[in-house]
């Protein structure tokens, strides 16, 4: 853009950032701004990435600040020991929730003040709050956050664990498990730190996600009036959700799905598919309406901007649409199986016994096989990996033919002057790497001026990543012999060497869009034809390299945070590392704990409402499918082959989108998020789906109704109110789980009444309809 009066219109595409993103943080932008201008200030058009962190974001930095105090490492553990309890709980939860970042910074927030403000200054208490000389401040609230929110994920780990004690009858020894745990999340971390100055340092690698908290951040320590309403707001929410949520997580299950159509036709088979979804696995949910924010806020509705939820929502109705075609169509013989179902089966729609194909290696024999014959899926689950797939490959194509610069910088570290640049800085002995930088020229147009503001501080330096790696690598070639995995040293090197290559481009498209892909499929695709008839090889080989990617996107956006709070590098990897090793092991107790007082549950189809198996089922089947039966699934002309094929259909999805916008521009096209699309065509494959009509109400209410009518309150509160709305409810069921719901012992269900169906589906309405 040329100038601020320019419309967006008359933007050449080569020189506009992504439009749902751009209009996200035009959105942002004056919504931030205006909690402190006058009502009638003008809204400028940001132009590129840069005027988008230079004016939604604080560019300035107080060094004096200082993160290294031990009320900071108390509260950053605390909060750890928090966020990988409920990560894990929500593992094992119907529908797929994240613990909320915001939640855990105001959390944090009001703690730190408490601590500022109650703690004695004197003696040895001055240690624990140093408010003489520290206030409790916004580096340390950042260093609060990324350790805590680095916790606060179920390391993928867990779930090879998991499926190896349910399917398997393995139970890998403690030691073993954790080093498997902290070598698998911290390969991912030395991947991603290497590739820093690609998709962190540059302008254009936005991180949309961290914007809001960030926003937050600024908001809360720039304005101290402002933010005391905030807070009581906060705290007012908070506590009225907190009281809710004990309705529908224990007192009152129907709040969790209301379906006036199946009320209607309570006996229909047909009504519960398609409206029914309170319940995991039983219905598409379609009109249902939720009253419980835990599986409404999966991905908090208030936080995205509606533009930007346009390519999902697009997605979901055609989801219903396919969805709703295969089954009644009987494709894939349908109507023999669940209608939604994440496990395998046989021909008959009996549950699949994966042990009775395996020899004493577990490795498919193929008499076996002959005598149990090929397993199934469940129509609606073979639409999802053949979408999934799709938006896979389509991703591929959109990122060449939207963002090539973008990529095209990606590889600049591979020319002869930087590999030469990157040898002579490099330090081999990483305890003695200060992490000096030089000085960017102040022609360089592409580094982030927020990343200039950080050359004051020392960088954890590529060798502190490097040997990250390096000790991964060596504990993960120790353990993946000591646990049998199957898997030999040279698939340990490739899945690697995979995740390097994938997170160039998926990386690329998070740090630009927001947008983040499940790459499972792809790499336990990949890992099938490259270790045919091994099963549990594919489980480690998919740990490796999906989740290198995980891991170091979130260690990529991470230190984004740190880079627009302006928290010194070494903080920010010593906060990222012991979070990420403390949650490791909570969410390992966490697991056991689980799988010791529910595996009956966990083993079934359907669950309950209150746990499900459905995540660890699914990986498990994949690795069945992918590691012992690729060639005989998946192959050409074998009953699956488009799930494979849909690779190559998904790098031509993007071309029409791109051409029609080249030729007719004011159609838009480039609002669509081809990727996006395909992705979420399966949406519905799991899970309670009856929140997801609410989940586009309450976003509509939030971000177009709210933002539009009433402007300066949506700047004010809208963000602070959903972090309230998360956190009263994560606290909640956090206590629920383990007073009443089982987590770890037996299950205390409230007594049966109409509200509380305790031997039917979640709303008391719909039959079951899943066989």
């Amino acid at each position: 853009m040329a100038s601020a009066t320019r419309s967006n219109e008359e933007i050449p595409a080569d020189e506009k950032a992504p439009p749902s993103l751009l209009d996200e943080k035009k959105d942002l932008k004056g919504d931030v701004e205006t909690a402190h201008e006058p009502a009638d200030t003008e809204f400028i058009v940001l132009e590129d990435e840069r005027d988008i962190a230079t004016h939604v974001i604080t560019v300035a930095d107080d060094p004096s600040l200082n993160p290294w105090t031990l009320r900071a490492l108390i509260l950053g553990l605390g909060l750890s020991a928090l966020g990988g309890v409920l990560a894990e709980i929500y593992y094992f939860k119907p529908q797929t929730v994240f613990v909320s970042t915001m939640f855990l910074a105001i959390i944090a927030l009001a703690l730190g003040k408490f601590m500022e403000n109650f703690i004695p200054t004197f003696g040895f208490f001055r240690y624990l709050n140093p408010a003489r000389k520290h206030p409790f401040n916004k580096k340390e609230n950042a260093f609060v956050v990324i350790m805590a929110s680095a916790a606060a994920n179920s390391a993928l780990a867990t779930e090879v664990l998991a499926v190896q004690r349910l399917y398997y009858n393995i139970t890998p020894n403690p030691a073993s498990s954790i080093f498997l745990l902290f070598a698998s999340q911290l390969a991912g971390y030395g991947i991603g730190g290497l590739f820093r100055s690609v998709l962190l340092y540059p302008s254009k690698m936005l991180y949309p996600a961290v914007l809001p908290l960030v926003a937050m951040f600024d908001a809360l320590y720039k304005d101290a009036a402002g933010s005391s309403k905030k807070l009581r707001l906060f705290w007012i929410a908070f506590t009225v959700i907190f009281f809710w949520e004990i309705l529908p997580e224990w007192m009152f299950p129907l709040l969790t799905g209301f379906s006036i159509f199946c009320l209607a036709n309570p006996r229909s088979a047909d009504f519960t598919r398609i409206f029914g979804g309170s319940n995991g696995n039983e219905g598409l949910g379609v009109l249902s309406i939720c009253f419980d924010w835990q599986y409404i806020s999966g991905i908090n509705p208030m936080t995205i901007p509606l533009k930007a939820q346009f390519s999902n929502f697009v997605g979901y109705i055609l989801c219903i649409i396919v969805f709703v075609a295969v089954y009644y169509n009987n494709i894939w013989n349908a109507k023999t199986f669940p209608f939604l179902s994440q496990t395998l089966f046989y021909a008959n729609g009996s549950v699949y016994d994966q042990l009775l194909i395996l020899n004493d290696k577990f490795e498919v024999d193929p008499t076996l096989l002959a005598e149990q014959g090929l397993p199934f899926y469940s129509s609606t689950w073979v639409v999802q990996l053949l979408t999934t797939n799709l938006g896979m490959a389509a991703t591929f194509t959109h990122l060449l033919l939207w963002n090539r610069d973008d990529l095209r910088g990606a590889w600049s570290w591979m020319t002869p002057s930087a590999l030469k640049r990157s040898w002579a800085d490099f330090n081999w002995k990483f305890w003695q790497d200060d992490g000096m930088r030089g000085t960017p020229s102040d022609e360089d147009g592409d580094i982030d001026p927020h990343y200039k503001e950080m050359l004051k501080y020392p960088d954890a330096p590529n060798s502190w990543y490097l040997a990250t790696l390096v000790l991964s690598i060596i504990v993960a070639l120790v353990i993946i012999y000591k646990a049998d995995s199957t898997l030999p040293w040279w698939g340990l090197f490739i899945s690697l060497i995979l995740a390097s290559i994938s997170i160039v481009f998926f990386g690329s498209l998070y740090a630009i869009t927001g947008l983040q892909f499940i790459l499972q499929p792809f790499v336990q695709m990949i890992g099938g034809f490259i270790h045919p008839s091994k099963p549990v090889a594919n489980l480690y080989f998919v740990l490796f390299s999906y989740n290198s990617v995980i891991q170091a996107q979130l260690l990529l956006k991470d230190l984004k945070i740190a880079q627009y709070t302006k928290l010194p590098p070494k903080a920010a990897f010593t906060a990222q590392v012991s979070g990420t090793l403390f949650g490791a092991v909570l969410n390992y107790v966490l697991m056991n704990s689980i799988i010791d007082n529910q595996r009956p549950i966990l083993l079934s189809v359907e669950g309950t409402n209150i746990w499900s198996g459905q995540q660890p089922q699914q990986y498990n089947s994949q690795a069945v499918a992918w590691g012992g039966l690729s060639h005989q699934l998946f192959a050409v002309n074998q009953r699956y082959q488009w799930v494979a094929w849909a690779y190559v259909v998904g790098l031509f999805v993007p071309v029409p989108f791109w051409v029609v916008y080249r030729f007719w521009p004011k159609l838009r096209t480039d609002y669509l998020y081809t990727p996006v699309i395909c992705y979420y065509i399966g949406w519905l494959c799991v899970g309670i789906n009856s929140s997801i009509f609410t989940y586009f109400s309450i976003a509509y209410l939030s971000q177009w109704w709210l933002r539009t009518r009433y402007p300066r309150w949506f700047v004010k509160y809208n963000y602070i109110l959903a972090a309230a709305l998360d956190g009263g409810t994560q606290v909640m069921v956090f206590i629920l789980s383990f007073a009443v719901q089982g987590a770890s012992g037996n299950s205390h269900l409230f007594p049966q009444w109409w509200g509380a169906n305790q031997n039917g589906t979640g709303d008391g309405i719909c039959i079951k309809a899943s066989s």
